[in-house]
């Protein structure tokens, strides 16, 4: 007998992600962007998609391996509680500056998720670069 797989595992995606860095490179390159003091947020028109993508950029002057997985981690979660708010067939791309990981410590994650809320919110007031 085979056992069913969990109901959150067989949810559909409901969007996509940025994974070669020549998808990184058209919307850092081509998008436009809004920032925060710890964030920023590129995004741009996607050329033939329906779903959002979201790629994160966290440089090691974030910190070492650990601290870099764990704020990427922690910015996944705050997209997935804000993902109303990507519009259809967007490319964005959050990049994380140096400090983050030592003020989401400090602050928690109601800070973050309240930081990529207001990009997307930014963005989403803005026109997307094609």
């Amino acid at each position: 007998m085979t056992q069913e797989p969990p109901a959150a595992a067989a949810a559909p995606a409901r969007r996509g992600r940025l994974t070669r860095a020549a998808e990184f490179d058209a919307v850092t390159g081509l998008g436009r962007s809004v920032a925060g003091r710890y964030l920023t947020l590129r995004f741009r028109e996607a050329e033939g998609g329906t779903l959002p993508r979201v790629g994160f950029a966290v440089p090691r002057k974030v910190g070492g391996a650990v601290e870099r997985n764990a704020v990427k981690r922690r910015l996944r979660e705050a997209v997935d509680r804000n993902e109303e708010l990507l519009k259809p067939a967007t490319d964005y791309v959050f990049i994380a500056r140096a400090g983050v990981y030592e003020v989401l410590d400090t602050k928690g994650f109601g800070w973050l998720s309240e930081q990529v809320e207001e990009l997307l919110r930014s963005a989403s007031e803005r026109p997307s670069a094609r």
